[in-house]
């Protein structure tokens, strides 16, 4: 069978090539056309692969082309002068090689123009930089490379969805509550080579927990809940947390300088102030989801803005920015414009959201005979539940209780009008009012405190209801505590006449406060127990800069920075009857951060039964410090110890090897005898060298 199939193949075969003969006899040509059906083994980009790198493509000759639109819609008149402005804003990316306005058959332009550049450069930088430009409170230009339309075009119409990432374990987050002795955490920056330290603040002494060079580059930044530690870098933000400190996300956002992170730590808001300085398509304002590290969206900062521009809801649901004579409020995880429209709100100067409740405060500064406002408003309904008519305002600062049951309002008042020019009223000296909202209370009453002497500070009693106010002129400085009850306007409850302070600091836990004078006035340090008033301690920390409680209310660090003088710097702890407990004395320090604790999950009325039974726990606590402490003793004798035994043995060595080097040292010495042999004791001088380790004083009372 074999054979006859190849015979039957070449009597084929011969056939073809008579035929190809008669062809060529009559045509006088060769034929060599492929036979139908043939494909070729060898493809064109082997043959031709320099010559079809060349090949034209249907996207050359209109990369460097743009579409502009949003522009404005003019007549034949009007076209030249919109040309010349159109060349002038797009004209510096590069030289504009063409541009067309297309018109419809009124001659009028429809809108959206064509410029080509010469180069594709140009043209992307025309679109990155161009694009949501404001040509006019009408006109927004929103600019795309020509070639955009093809991209889109080809965008399949199947939509697949996005497989599922697989789930990342980010580790216990809040591991350090597990702590038995409940020992809290601080960060420590210093400038000498950008170390940050984490200490755990232990007793007798804090120990350190991580240390790193060059973490970050200017500053560090704990979350509200102390689930992360915050660096800076030079192309954005890092976040780091769990046993190891390990990192957890990271933003790229070049030049940031200023973060803020909602309450509940869901997201996070970065700030490049110079984003409009740095190359290439740079946003000044951008918000991320900080579980996923995906950016949720970017918004422009015009003008003047003061840190944080978002403020935030209690529970991270909304959150706002002040406009000109507007509000605007977003809502998540949408991030959309609340009701899809600001809230008009003419002459609105400042907003602060109520820490426990979606309520707004704002005031609105006097407009001729219209007086000043502070209006309560709802969110998301929008409905104003108060309202306060104020006169004669000059500024006002808003300070919420942190349990959000009461609202002070700050009022600087003039105290009279002494002319009025072109319907504007010229005033006169200054008196102080604080307008006290109580939240919970039906219709939400105010009462009125009011003071003729300058303010120096405000601050609530964290859990209470007590308020602190420095008061005063030069060297008459007053501090005053009131109180607030439900029904009851506030009382005065404390005046201390001629303290130097300046600041005020409650502990988080109330009850106590540390009356400061930081800065000018040398470091000033008074620990008071307001609930009878007592001065507990005054004492000084020359030239402090800062005072930070821990989350618990235990204890108090003062510190001078190494950002506000050069000498003296370092920090130091005290407990929260102002007795010192460490200091701490660091070259180059720059700042210590506690590390914040969440909110506890015992119910009030437990804590309150804890607070009335505390001499029945407390002496367990004591009995477990003095075994610290005895044992911390124990252990510093056992460690002098070692060392001595450590230092007898090495030194007999050494007296062993001295004895065996003796015929080498007669060698060298002519064998003469330098030694002193007259007893085997004076083989080795010894000398002995005291010097001070640390002084103890105790006063036994």
């Amino acid at each position: 069978m074999a054979k006859k199939k190849d015979a039957e193949k070449a009597s084929h075969g011969n056939e073809n090539n008579k035929s190809a003969k008669n062809e060529g006899n009559e045509d006088d040509e060769p034929n060599f056309s492929d036979p139908e059906g043939y494909t070729d083994p060898i493809s064109d980009e082997e043959l031709l692969g320099d010559l079809l790198k060349q090949k034209p493509h249907e996207t050359d000759g209109v990369e460097s082309v743009i579409v502009v639109d949003g522009v404005p819609q003019v007549g034949p008149d009007r076209l030249e002068k919109l040309s010349v402005v159109i060349n002038k804003i797009f004209s510096k990316f590069g030289p504009i090689v063409s541009e067309y306005y297309p018109k419809n058959e009124n001659g009028h332009t429809k809108g959206y123009i064509f410029l080509e550049y010469g180069k594709p450069q140009h043209a992307l930088e025309a679109v990155k930089l161009a694009n949501n430009y404001k040509i006019d409170k009408q006109h927004t230009f929103v600019v795309n490379l020509f070639t955009d339309f093809k991209k889109y075009e080809d965008i399949p119409g199947d939509w697949e969805p996005p497989q599922p990432q697989p789930y990342k374990e980010l580790g216990n987050l809040h591991y350090y509550l597990l702590d038995p002795d409940a020992y809290d955490q601080f960060c420590i920056i210093n400038a000498a080579n950008s170390t940050v330290q984490i200490w755990l603040n232990s007793a007798p002494e804090p120990t350190i927990v991580e240390e790193r060079q060059r973490w970050s580059e200017t500053y560090v930044s704990w979350s509200p809940l102390g689930s992360y530690l915050a660096t800076f870098h030079k192309k954005g933000v890092a976040l780091w947390g769990g046993p190891g400190f390990g990192q957890i996300m990271r933003f790229s956002h070049n030049g940031v300088q200023f973060i803020d992170f909602s309450p509940c730590e869901k997201y996070l808001v970065t700030f490049s102030p110079q984003a409009d300085d740095l190359p290439g398509d740079q946003k000044k304002l951008i918000i991320w989801d900080i579980r996923t590290g995906l950016e949720k969206r970017t918004f422009v900062a015009d003008g003047l803005n003061v840190w944080p521009i978002f403020r935030w809801s209690h529970d991270d649901q909304y959150f706002a920015r002040i406009g000109t004579d507007m509000l605007s409020v977003y809502g998540t995880p949408s991030f959309g414009l609340l009701d899809k429209k600001s809230i008009k709100i003419p002459g609105i100067r400042d907003f602060s959201w109520s820490p426990t409740d979606n309520v707004l405060a704002y005031w609105v500064a006097e407009d001729k005979d219209v007086p000043a406002r502070v209006t309560l408003l709802e969110i998301p309904s929008r409905n104003e539940t108060r309202a306060k008519n104020l006169f004669n305002v000059a500024d006002c600062k808003m300070h919420w209780q942190k349990s959000g049951d009461y609202l002070c309002v700050n009022v600087n008042r003039y105290s009279k009008i002494i002319r009025k020019e072109k319907n504007e009223l010229k005033y006169s000296g200054m008196y102080y009012n604080f307008e006290i909202f109580h939240m919970r209370e039906k219709q939400i009453p105010v009462d009125s405190v009011e003071i003729k002497e300058p303010i120096h500070a405000f601050a609530w009693e964290p859990v209470g209801s007590k308020f602190a106010i420095i008061h005063g002129d030069g060297p008459n400085i007053s501090v005053s505590f009131y109180g607030v009850k439900t029904g009851h306007t506030p009382s005065l409850l404390k005046r201390f006449e001629k303290k130097a302070c300046n600041s005020l600091f409650w502990s988080p836990a109330g009850q106590f406060i540390v009356l400061a004078g930081l800065r000018n006035l040398g470091g000033t340090l008074e620990f008071v127990d307001t609930n009878d008033f007592v001065v507990m301690h005054s004492t000084e920390h020359f030239a402090a800069s800062d005072v930070e409680w821990d989350p618990t209310g235990r204890y108090v660090v003062t510190a001078v920075s190494y950002w506000k003088t050069k000498v003296d710097t370092g920090y130091w702890i005290w407990s929260f009857q102002g007795k010192i407990l460490k200091r701490a004395s660091v070259e180059t320090f720059c700042k210590l951060l506690w590390r914040p604790r969440p909110k506890s999950l015992l119910p009030a009325k437990q804590v309150g039964e804890i607070k009335k039974n505390l001499k029945k726990y407390s002496a367990q606590f004591e009995s477990k410090d003095r075994l610290r402490m005895s044992k911390a003793s124990k252990e510093l004798i056992e460690k002098r110890a070692k060392l001595l035994e450590d230092f007898v043995e090495y030194k007999a060595k050494r007296v062993e090897q001295w004895k065996s080097q003796k015929g080498r040292r007669l060698e060298l010495r002519n064998n003469i005898d330098t030694d002193e042999l007259d007893s085997d004791t004076k083989n080795v001088e010894e000398e002995v060298v005291e010097f001070f380790i640390k002084e103890e004083i105790t006063v036994l009372e």
